[in-house]
């Protein structure tokens, strides 16, 4: 049982995906995990505390101030016992006491009082998720370190459609089991290219695109942190250095390319950059002043950095894994790409805006789908820590390493 003698404390938010809390710990059984809940005066509202102790064969904690339990300071000894704790729902009440500190209840002090990973299941109204207080939250709650699996797009009790719903059971459980089940990729050689590309039109302009470099370094610190030997490529990106065995800056897609071949040869090469598709042939030696027309530019196509590494004759990766990021078609484009580069995996995501006109890039969350020969598989919105971390554990698969 892949979870078994892991211990997991379930906060259960008030909110119809209450429900869902019953599921995920029959599933949490299964996974051979023990359980313990807390249960909030609000999730009291839709399930009982007798249905979560039957399902879990605990005893449900529902008050902070229980003479018996607290005189063993219940709440420490709750969030210190667990190896997780998991909020599902986490609803936009929950996360805002977390986000700020506040600890007026059972669930909110545990949480405050852990010092073990937290993982949010958020759940609401698609306004409440919407909100820029909501928004503010969710960025506070990353940036310390909260792993986030969810919400989902989809039809909500109230009557509305959009992202709001609580991830499914099983996708909580994927969730659950890539932060607690140990990877060992101790003697994997890897490579992570990251962040855009410039490619100079004078001393002070250049082509580029939006990326932020965040999942890329997400990506090298996760392989990092599981004993891979990793060299990160990073393109201009305003992040701090990734912990990594080595970090390697530049600027060109040319650049990117030469920084990638002098790595090889490596186990794994993991192409997250955003390289410009095109370099000016001749960029000018001083700065374009503004004449009547603009000036014509002669554009150079880059090289493949991903296909050049799928197919390189003499070292290519046991396994090369390139992201396609769309704006239409997303699943079609990503399997052409596939196909077209020859890398074994390809991981796709929408980068289009949302209805606040706001795109996955420079965001700190994402919604991947992970295509391989074995066909599509669809994940929901993580923290790009998340994604980082769940793909290390399928390397780790992949190379024989899970646990």
């Amino acid at each position: 049982m892949e979870l078994s003698g892991k211990r997991v404390l379930l906060i259960i938010g008030g909110g119809i995906a209450a429900y869902k809390a019953l599921e995920l710990i029959r599933r949490l059984k299964d996974a051979g995990a023990s359980v313990h809940a807390i249960l909030t005066a609000a999730g009291a509202q839709f399930i009982t505390s007798l249905s979560v102790s039957a399902l879990s064969g605990e005893r449900t904690y529902q008050e902070l101030f229980d003479l018996t339990v607290e005189s063993e300071m219940g709440h420490i000894a709750l969030s210190r016992a667990a190896d997780l704790l998991v909020v599902a729902p986490a609803t936009a009440d929950l996360m805002a006491k977390l986000a700020v500190g506040l600890a007026p209840d059972l669930a909110s002090t545990a949480l405050l009082a852990t010092d073990k990973p937290v993982l949010l299941a958020p759940a609401m109204n698609v306004r409440m998720w919407q909100h820029p207080a909501t928004r503010r939250n969710l960025a506070a709650l990353t940036r310390d370190g909260i792993h986030i699996v969810g919400p989902n797009d989809g039809e909500m009790a109230c009557g509305e459609f959009g992202q709001g719903r609580m991830a499914e059971p099983a996708e909580i459980l994927a969730a659950i089991t890539a932060i607690l089940k140990p990877v060992n990729l101790a003697g994997i050689r890897a490579l992570v290219t990251a962040g855009p590309t410039h490619e100079p039109i004078d001393p002070v302009r250049y082509l580029g695109n939006r990326s932020s470099g965040k999942q890329g370094y997400a990506i090298a610190e996760a392989l990092f942190n599981a004993g891979a030997e990793t060299v990160l490529v990073s393109g201009p990106v305003a992040l701090t250095a990734a912990a990594t065995s080595k970090l390697v800056r530049v600027e060109t897609a040319i650049e990117m390319r030469d920084a990638c071949e002098a790595a090889l040869p490596v186990d794994i090469a993991i192409c997250a950059a955003a390289v410009a598709d095109w370099h000016v042939e001749h960029p000018h030696t001083t700065k374009l002043k503004k004449p009547n027309a603009p000036p014509s530019l002669v554009l150079v196509e880059n090289p493949d950095i991903l296909a050049e590494l799928s197919h390189h004759p003499t070292a290519r990766p046991k396994l090369v894994i390139g992201f396609a990021a769309e704006t239409g078609n997303l699943l079609v484009n990503a399997a052409a790409k596939r196909a077209a580069k020859g890398c074994d995996w390809i991981i796709a995501n929408d980068v289009s805006t949302d209805t606040q006109g706001k795109s996955v890039m420079g965001s700190d969350s994402n919604r991947v789908h992970l295509l391989s020969e074995a066909g599509a598989e669809s994940w929901p919105l993580l923290s790009k820590r998340d994604v980082a971390q769940r793909l290390t554990a399928k390397i780790a698969q992949f190379f024989g390493r899970a646990a």
